[in-house]
């Protein structure tokens, strides 16, 4: 196989501005308790920059297939068509209650991968594991018990499980998981929503958090899982198809083995770069900020072949 020389690196800065724009649009909305309307603002805002790049896009995560979203729905063209070709994974207002309440860790998202190399997710449910870079390969295994996975993490990191925090959705299906985690004396963070962020929280020793597991959306599982590939880090997926039409969803995107672990170079291979700008202010990352003349945009810019991570403060100037 010949050698790829990736994407150009000038497509990190050029994806931050899609990201910049979302987050600017729906945060207008923030607090406002219309989750729809925060939402389209963002996809619009989105779908507009992506067709100004030069690129040969196709929506492989976005907002579901076309039957269900007009715009940036799975299989749509993004670009001037006149670049490399590229897979897009998107999530144009990730915690989408988050900012109609004005909670913390609303996020603008947008993955952009050589084309062919991001995993089709269908919009079905994936069982997540995930932790941050510096460990042994398999210090956590998706088939293994909830509290086993503290233990090996304790072991590996060299503290006591007591000394071990995981991050969870807060969600009666998980009521077990957790009961299981803090019979190891270990902590548990619980987030209502947003778990793109939550893995990113596995990366960051400023977070407090060692560890994510649980069952959230697979499409944010691809989004995570490229985002790890940038910044260092572990994650296994695996989709939880519970009624015949997520099934056919799958088999539609081309999934045939539903019990498949998925690692997270099979959900995100190539040269990968991530962007994240905050709508809400957040652990990782400040919300937009309203000053005078514009507004200010905090984001993270990633790419996994030079594992740069960027971190960018912007004046944006009211026109």
């Amino acid at each position: 196989m010949a050698e790829n020389k990736g994407l150009s690196r000038m497509l990190t800065l050029e994806v931050t501005r899609v990201t910049e724009r979302a987050a600017i649009l729906s945060a207008k909305l923030a607090g406002r308790g219309d989750e729809k309307a925060a939402d389209q603002a963002a996809v619009d805002a989105m779908r507009t920059e992506l067709n100004k790049l030069d690129i040969d896009g196709t929506i492989v995560i976005g907002e579901g297939e076309r039957d269900e979203a007009p715009m940036l729905f799975i299989g749509e063209k993004v670009g001037t068509g006149k670049g490399p070709k590229v897979d897009i994974a998107l999530d144009p207002l990730e915690g989408t209650t988050l900012c109609a309440k004005a909670m913390s860790n609303s996020l603008a998202v947008l993955a952009m991968a050589e084309g062919g190399t991001l995993l089709h997710a269908p919009d079905t449910y994936m069982d997540k594991i995930a932790i941050g870079g510096g460990y042994p390969e398999g210090t956590v295994d998706l088939d293994a018990k909830p509290d086993d996975n503290v233990r090996r993490l304790a072991k590996a990191k060299g503290v006591q499980p007591n000394e071990i925090c995981v991050c969870i959705l807060d969600r009666p299906r998980h009521d077990e998981m957790i009961k299981a985690v803090r019979s190891t004396g270990a902590r548990v963070t619980l987030i209502t929503d947003g778990d793109i962020a939550g893995v990113i929280y596995t990366t960051d020793p400023t977070t407090g958090i060692d560890m994510y597991m649980g069952i959230g959306g697979a499409p944010e599982g691809v989004l995570a899982a490229a985002a790890l590939r940038c910044i260092g880090g572990q994650m296994q997926g695996r989709l939880v198809t519970d009624s015949e039409d997520q099934k056919a969803r799958a088999l539609k995107m081309g999934v045939t083995d539903f019990n498949k672990k998925y690692t997270m170079e099979e959900m995100a291979s190539g040269d990968v770069i991530f962007a994240a700008t905050g709508v809400t202010d957040g652990n990782i990352l400040e919300g937009i900020r309203q000053v005078r003349g514009g507004f200010t945009t905090h984001s993270v810019v990633m790419r996994s072949k030079t594992g740069t991570v960027r971190w960018v403060k912007t004046l944006h100037k009211t026109q």
